[in-house]
């Protein structure tokens, strides 16, 4: 049982290096048996369709799941509450080329990238008003300026980096997400501690 178990981790190891690489549709499952060193018969054991392969790559391993967002909560500092939710994520996600390469690649082309993509989304924006929540214990929040704080930093968070061209050399750079983060996550935040302090006001 142990040693099926991983067979059908280097299934999906393969997989993800072959995707990010080839390109889902470039990529046969032979390729991937092969560089799974499993036979044919065990890579549709588990994944009878090539499809198979790419759902559970992408449901598996995006990286937010296993976060315990209780220990990042920094109560009163609902900023650094945020910055701890992300650099977690990143952390998860950089030894990954599922969110970096594939999910950008087959979001649009295949259904259930994006399904995958939708619910982890999701489940990040629950996260993310929960940190809110918590570090503001105490306080009375509005909820539509929470709402719209947790769908902003979702969009920040899981946005496909932008290239930027270097001037004169002609290489290429991608612009890390968290340049900005610091900056945006104070004018949230500022905007939640406005609206606490405006339903607070006594009429």
């Amino acid at each position: 049982m142990e040693e099926e178990g991983r067979a059908r981790t280097r299934i999906l190891d393969a997989a993800e290096h072959l995707f990010a690489q080839r390109g889902f549709d470039a990529t046969a499952t032979s390729a991937v048996a092969k560089a799974a060193q499993v036979p044919k018969g065990l890579l549709f054991y588990y994944f009878p369709t090539k499809k198979d392969i790419l759902s559970a790559l992408v449901g598996e391993r995006l990286g937010f799941d296993t976060i315990d967002v209780g220990p990042l909560t920094a109560p009163g500092d609902p900023v650094q509450s945020l910055l701890n939710l992300s650099e977690k994520l990143f952390e998860a996600q950089a030894a990954s080329a599922v969110l970096r390469v594939i999910l950008w690649r087959e979001e649009l082309t295949h259904p259930e990238v994006k399904a995958n993509l939708a619910a982890h989304r999701q489940s990040l924006y629950a996260a993310i008003e929960q940190v809110l929540t918590r570090s503001l214990s105490g306080s009375e929040i509005d909820p539509k300026a929470l709402r719209a704080a947790a769908l902003a930093w979702v969009a920040m968070v899981t946005t496909k980096p932008l290239e930027d061209q270097l001037r004169g050399s002609g290489a290429m750079k991608v612009r890390d997400p968290r340049d900005d983060l610091a900056s945006v996550a104070e004018l949230l935040c500022a905007g939640l501690r406005r609206g606490s302090e405006t339903q607070t006001q006594p009429a």
